[in-house]
């Protein structure tokens, strides 16, 4: 039987959401010179290796076997596409904006989940979402103007987040959260490995140690998420993977001199609250998930 420990598994999802932190403002520093493809490269290789003690230390090799390959190809294409769009508004936009943008996925999740997964949303979800989409286009287009790349990106990584969500949660039912991470991060190993003659940028021994950092750091960051989740219930741990835009907003400034815009602080808070209601309604009916809960660039 399990026995809840709320307090630490607080403590491990705050681990996270400050290891994701670093991983996010490693990224946007490595992006800089080197494509996203090679950055997720670094991002998925190395991040096997706290998988693997994951595994060792809290589970058995033998949840490497799955009986669902292709549903763990399904689901590692939308988590890659993610993570490479995140990347890439890590490159255009500042730190605390892309994150914040990001945060719209539990609203794309709440509106996918009616026709992919046939659950039943009511008002005061349905009202969370349109607040939630109001937020977003307070931050994207504020004055009228063009949405810029960055802001496609971020919207995208949050779209195809929800859809590796939705696959998570189908997943669920027969996989182990292990066997899914391992999958998800050996899947996208395999598949930036052979983009890596396009466009390969020989890193430096100052941004190498940086890409390996990167991929260490997120790999720490799934291993405490996991953690998290297996400690206390997600109602108690999901709401605190929203410091994670404060931590890039500080990173924001003290990196790169970033200051938040009214604009996007005004939209973020619109964004955050409803993600926190949703999850707050999903709680009541008994089916708070961990999906919606997953930081950005987690997945």
């Amino acid at each position: 039987m399990r026995v809840d420990n709320t307090r630490l598994g607080i403590l491990m999802m705050l681990g996270s959401v400050f290891f994701l932190s670093i991983m996010n403002a490693l990224v946007k520093i490595v992006a800089e010179h080197h494509p996203v493809n090679q950055v997720a490269f670094f991002r998925s290789a190395f991040a096997l290796i706290p998988a693997l003690i994951a595994i060792r230390l809290h589970g058995s090799w033998a949840e490497l076997r799955t009986d669902h390959p292709l549903g763990h190809v399904k689901r590692s294409a939308m988590g890659l596409m993610s993570m490479l769009l995140v990347f890439l508004s890590f490159s255009l936009l500042p730190l605390g904006e892309a994150v914040a943008m990001t945060f719209s996925a539990p609203l794309f999740l709440t509106a996918l989940s009616v026709p992919l997964l046939g659950e039943k949303v009511g008002l005061h979800r349905w009202s969370a979402v349109l607040v939630g989409f109001a937020g977003v286009l307070v931050m994207v287009r504020p004055d009228g103007e063009i949405v810029n790349l960055g802001a496609l990106a971020a919207l995208g990584a949050a779209l195809t987040q929800a859809f590796a969500m939705i696959a998570i949660r189908q997943m669920s039912r027969t996989e182990a959260p292990n066997t899914i991470v391992f999958h998800f991060t050996a899947i996208c190993t395999l598949v930036t490995a052979l983009t890596l003659p396009f466009g390969w940028v020989t890193p430096t021994p100052a941004d190498l140690a940086l890409l390996v950092t990167t991929g260490l750091v997120g790999g720490c960051a799934q291993l405490c998420l996991t953690r998290a989740y297996s400690l206390a219930p997600a109602a108690a741990v999901a709401p605190f993977t929203y410091v994670s835009l404060l931590w890039a907003v500080l990173f924001g400034w003290f990196l790169w001199q970033e200051v938040p815009t009214v604009h996007m602080m005004a939209g973020a808070a619109l964004v955050s609250a409803s993600g926190l209601y949703i999850l707050y309604r999903e709680a009541r009916r008994g089916r708070s998930k961990p999906v919606t809960g997953t930081p950005p660039g987690a997945d």
